[in-house]
């Protein structure tokens, strides 16, 4: 599965992170600095195979044409992420999908907070996919990231998205 095409990757983003309200408009994002009206953080390394796509339910992604993975990241503030315990806010990415096996789910700090990263395999409609999720709470603000390819690309998707993720540092909000 490999060869899944740039658009089925972004329909299953968008079923993945239908829950969120993601505004894109007039986003920039400069080597590893996001911002837009809502949000402004910084990311880890951005590898060469990785290309920037427009997924509009996500604030940043990005398709990795070795593995065929597609790389989001998502965030919202102020909305209802205070009370949700971050295990609740990373189910809630996988209501649509079915056949759902969590791997291994483990707490890491990231940019001095407690963030959940959950690796785990599910369907949408019959067609398996692996994922790499993080789910972090900071300043009123939820953030995800999420790594989706066929399962057995995750091995080589993660390490890049790995560095990614642990670079991420939220910045003063405009």
């Amino acid at each position: 599965m490999l060869g899944t095409k740039p658009r089925t990757l972004a329909t299953l983003l968008a079923a993945t992170l239908a829950f969120s309200a993601f505004g894109c408009a007039r986003a920039r994002f400069e080597g590893t600095k996001f911002r837009d009206a809502e949000l402004t953080f910084r990311t880890g390394p951005v590898p060469e195979q990785w290309h920037r796509i427009e997924v509009s339910e996500a604030r940043l992604a990005f398709r990795d044409d070795q593995t065929g993975a597609l790389v989001a990241v998502g965030g919202r503030c102020d909305r209802d992420g205070d009370d949700v315990p971050l295990e609740a806010l990373t189910q809630h990415l996988f209501l649509q999908f079915t056949d759902r096996t969590i791997l291994d789910q483990t707490l890491l700090s990231l940019d001095g907070r407690e963030a959940l990263r959950t690796e785990l395999t599910a369907k949408l409609d019959g067609v398996p996919r692996g994922f790499v999720v993080v789910v972090l709470k900071k300043d009123g603000c939820v953030y995800d990231f999420m790594l989706i390819a066929p399962p057995d690309a995750i091995p080589d998707a993660s390490p890049p998205f790995n560095r990614f993720v642990l670079g991420f540092a939220a910045l003063r909000r405009p």
